[in-house]
Order: structure tokens, then sequence, then C-alpha cells
């Protein structure tokens, strides 16, 4: 059936996926992938029984619309001990179907036609089309290539009065950069006289490298107070299939995100909720995860020090950008898609992430592999 004028697309832009596209030509040319964000190797077979005990204790039926209680007492107090913010788990806090639905429930929530959402590029490519389709309006401000740091001036200049929401996302993909201390205190005091509301995009909280820590939206008074925190355990503990996260936010907000998210979900997967409020009981489960992947992280870059890419270390996440442009003046595209059908290895151009799609000559590979593979991987770029 052809589209007619009143069925015109709300998403006349959005082109399919840029990991779609990546993981589709990975897998017709048989390619290594460290394109997409997701681990090669299986997760804690602990975790994996205890699905398995609470499937067989009858677990099979619908959770609470906001969750499990269990467990969002214990995400409570996950976060009273890392960020000593306390959060209501009866009124702040809900299960999502992943992180990327907490974002989309939050801008749904609160975009209305005409809003200014102020969006920090590079982006994680679901921002964008959840503000256009509740008929928001995107501002973007373009980190710059050689670190990644936000001029908070420059973006101070991006506020209007038709500023409605912000997105941050720390630690940063596809950067690896974390946002300290001194730079969350200026978004807080750039903020602080407005009413606009922050969604805070903390997927990668538990990957944290070189002894930093990570400065959740959490810890400052006035950012909590305005900010939806939202956190995948799909990430966080090798399981991105599952799909599941939470979101935190003060009650007031939190009402408005619930009042979507029954609508949206009304509520997910139950015998998976109850899992995880025993599994977090075990903090090692989830502090552990810097030191875990700091070493993936050091054995890729250790393996490409006699290649000819250049690159600064990774604060955090499990991806690492690497500049190519001692190697080739090819756009990253280009080179991207040559990687895959001439010496199958994946990546993704960073320029999909860019405004107006510029090209930095970047790559960013996913660190999160099988050690092997690594190997396989190093090899291939340390011959180019």
């Amino acid at each position: 059936m052809a589209l007619t004028k009143e069925m015109v697309s709300k998403l006349p832009n959005v082109e399919t996926s840029i990991f779609t596209t990546v993981g589709n030509l990975a897998r017709k040319h048989n390619a290594i992938d460290l394109s997409q964000g997701f681990p090669n190797f299986e997760a804690d077979s602990q975790l994996m029984n205890l699905v398995t005990e609470a499937m067989q204790s009858g677990h099979n039926q619908y959770a609470a619309m906001q969750g499990y209680y269990g467990l969002r007492e214990i995400i409570a107090e996950k976060i009273a001990n890392l960020h000593s913010h306390h959060y209501d788990p009866e009124k702040e806090i809900t299960i999502t179907v992943g992180a990327t639905q907490a974002i989309y429930t939050a801008v749904t929530a609160f975009v209305h036609p005409g809003d200014e959402v102020i969006v920090i590029k590079p982006a994680y490519d679901c921002y964008e089309p959840a503000i256009a389709l509740n008929g928001g309006v995107p501002v973007y401000y373009q980190l710059n290539p050689e670190n990644y740091k936000v001029d908070w001036e420059a973006f101070k200049s991006k506020i209007t009065n038709k500023t409605r929401m912000v997105i941050i996302n720390t630690p940063h993909n596809p950067s690896g950069r974390i946002f300290t201390k001194e730079e969350m205190l200026q978004l807080q005091e750039i903020l602080r006289p407005t009413n606009i509301i922050l969604v805070s995009d903390e997927v990668y909280e538990h990957i944290i490298f070189d002894g930093a820590e990570h400065q959740s939206s959490s810890r400052f008074d006035d950012l909590a107070s305005r900010s939806f925190i939202c956190a995948s355990f799909g990430k966080t503990f090798h399981v991105t299939g599952w799909k599941l996260g939470y979101c935190a936010a003060p009650a007031n907000l939190m009402h408005e995100f619930r009042q979507v998210h029954q609508f949206a979900v009304f509520c997910v997967d139950h015998p998976v909720q109850r899992a995880l409020a025993k599994y977090l009981q075990n903090e090692e489960h989830y502090l552990s995860l810097n030191r875990f992947y700091q070493e993936k992280r050091d054995f890729f870059l250790n393996r490409l020090q006699g290649s000819r890419f250049k690159f600064t270390p990774s604060e955090g996440t499990y991806f690492q950008l690497v500049d190519y442009t001692a190697i080739t003046e090819e756009g990253d595209e280009a080179l991207s898609k040559r990687l895959i059908v001439d010496y199958k290895l994946a990546s993704i151009a960073i320029s999909s992430f860019n405004v107006n799609h510029r090209d930095d000559k970047v790559l960013r590979f996913c660190f999160a592999k099988k050690r092997e593979t690594l190997e396989k991987a190093t090899d291939i770029l340390c011959g180019l």
C-alpha cells in the first residue's frame, strides 16, 4: 500500500540504523564484528541460573507496572551507596525495557511540539528520533574531535526560552569520555535558573577506567531534582538481548514518566527482574566491571601500539576511537565498508553520529569481546 499525503512518515529523514546496516554487511562477509556494542562472551552462569530459578518458581505473569519492588529497592540502595542520593523505590524508580525505552519515555512525557532539546554530538542514534516523533526540535552542540570536551559557554549559548530538555551521556558513546565532577558542576550552574529537564544516559555507569569515578547526575542536588537517570542491566551484565534497564527520577517527574510507560509497555520481563534483584545483592558483580573491561581495553590498545592508528585511551564504556589519517584520506564510511569487504573486520564510522555527518577520519571499535577475537582484529589493523 502506498503512503498518501495523509499517511506521510513521521520520520521522513531517518534512515536504517548504522548498526543494522553494518551488522548486515558484516554477516554477509563473515567479518569479525567490533561494530555493535555487545559482548561475544557469555554472562555469569549464576545470573542465568537465577532467571531459570525465577521461572521455575512461577514468576511468569505480569510484574507490577513500575517493576518488581525488590529490584527497585536494591537499585535505590545501589544509588545511595555509590552516589549518596536517596530515591524512593516506590515512587521514584521504574524498571524499563532497556535504557532506550527509558529515554524515549522521558522525552515523550515532557517534550511538546516546538520544544527544543539540546543534544551533544556525536550522539547515540536513539535520541533524535524520539525528539522528532514528539514534535520537538533537536538543537545540536557538536564536540570537537581533539578531546571531545564541552565548551560550556558555547553550550550555554544553545539555551533559549524554548529549551525543554537537555540530553547528556556519560560515560560517552562513542568517544569514551567521562564527564568530570567539575563539568557536572558547570552544567548544574547553567541549568540552575531554568526549568529545563535533564535526561542523563548512564548506561555505562559501571565501566570506568584508570581509577576515575562515574559522576552520576544523581550526585548533584540541583541536577538530580530535574533528571531522569537512565541505565541498562543489559550493558552492565553482558546480556544486551534481555533489554532490561531502569530509570530514576524525582516523584513529580516519575509520575509523568509512568503515565506514558504504562501504555507503552506496561511492564517488563518478570523472571529477569527477580533474578537481578538477587544478583545485585553482591555488589562485586558490578563493581568489578571497571577492572574487567580495563584489561580488555589495555589488551586491545597494547596490540595496536605497532599500528599506524592514533588514539587516546577510552576513559569509559567498552568503545575505543581510532584516528586513521596516517593510513588513508578516504571517508570513514568508505573505509569502514572496505574493512568489512576486503579485510573481514567491522567497525562504526563516527560521521554517522556527527552534525551533518562531519567526517573526522575516526572509527569506533568495541572491545567487549573475547581475547582471541581482539587478537584477530588487531592483527588485521596492524597490517594496514
